[in-house]
């Protein structure tokens, strides 16, 4: 008879300029890497992990979302609790659930949310290295606010994407996209994002496209012209991956799943 399968969902959270990314990779410290250690510490014979975004070296998260299948009956409480004893401090297990077996939340993701930082400051300061993009120069906040709304609702995103995305369906639907000033530190600004899911870099190339138009190297426009043409050339640069975070991901969780620990 074969042995029950304990199916684990885990909201994980990361500061990304420590990590190679969060996806495995030889000789490389990367979160997944770190948290399947720490799995096999508590449970040898656990299942591979199974995340629902594969954030790039420097992108940081405050609710990725992870599952996988334990042989040990470990109760949510557990699960947290220990796996965090095994964690570095730039990673966390912040809550965990129990869902059935085989639980895929790639499969399951209903829409994400990123939100990328910007410090506009023409000096460094310490405070917002490695959580933001400084931003050294003037931008035009109005300029970019008004670029956003050309990218709202389903469009083929062709465009904005990076050269190693090689899916063949680029139609994506972005619900939000809002810039947003600290009301307490005016020079910290952030672009937030919404959409069902997001091709390679194209966060960050909506970012460096509105920073771009912002300053005045691209003219206004680029947002629409690039998803006529499907040309990436007619949008800006990449934003580095310093101010990017994964904030929100919600999922379609499975008939029984249970409340989080912590709720």
């Amino acid at each position: 008879m074969d042995e029950p399968l304990f199916g684990v969902l885990l909201d994980v959270a990361y500061r990304g300029t420590t990590f190679s990314g969060f996806a495995i990779q030889k000789e490389a410290r990367t979160v997944e890497g770190e948290l399947r250690g720490a799995i096999l510490a508590i449970d040898p014979r656990a299942s591979t992990t199974r995340g629902v975004s594969r954030t790039d070296a420097g992108v940081h998260a405050e609710d990725q979302k992870v599952a996988f299948d334990a042989r040990l009956p470990v109760p949510p409480r557990g699960w947290v609790l220990a796996l965090n004893k095994h964690l570095p401090d730039t990673l966390a297990v912040r809550a965990a659930r129990s869902v059935s077996p085989g639980y895929n939340p790639r499969f399951s993701s209903l829409w994400k949310r990123y939100r990328y930082h910007l410090l506009l400051d023409k000096v460094r300061d310490p405070a917002f290295a490695d959580r933001s993009w400084r931003v050294g120069w003037d931008v035009s906040l109005e300029a970019m606010r008004a670029e956003c709304e050309a990218v709202l609702g389903t469009h083929d995103f062709a465009a904005f994407r990076s050269a190693g995305d090689e899916r063949e369906v680029t139609v994506r639907d972005v619900k939000r996209l809002e810039i947003e000033i600290d009301p307490r530190d005016p020079r910290q600004v952030a672009i937030a994002i919404e959409g069902s899911a997001f091709l390679y870099n194209m966060v960050r190339i909506v970012v460096g496209t509105l920073v771009d138009v912002g300053r005045g190297h691209l003219a206004p426009g680029a947002f629409a012209r690039a998803l006529a043409s499907l040309d990436r050339r007619d949008l800006g640069q990449t934003a580095p991956p310093e101010g990017l975070c994964l904030e929100h991901v919600e999922l379609a969780l499975p008939e029984g799943a249970s409340a989080p620990w912590p709720g």
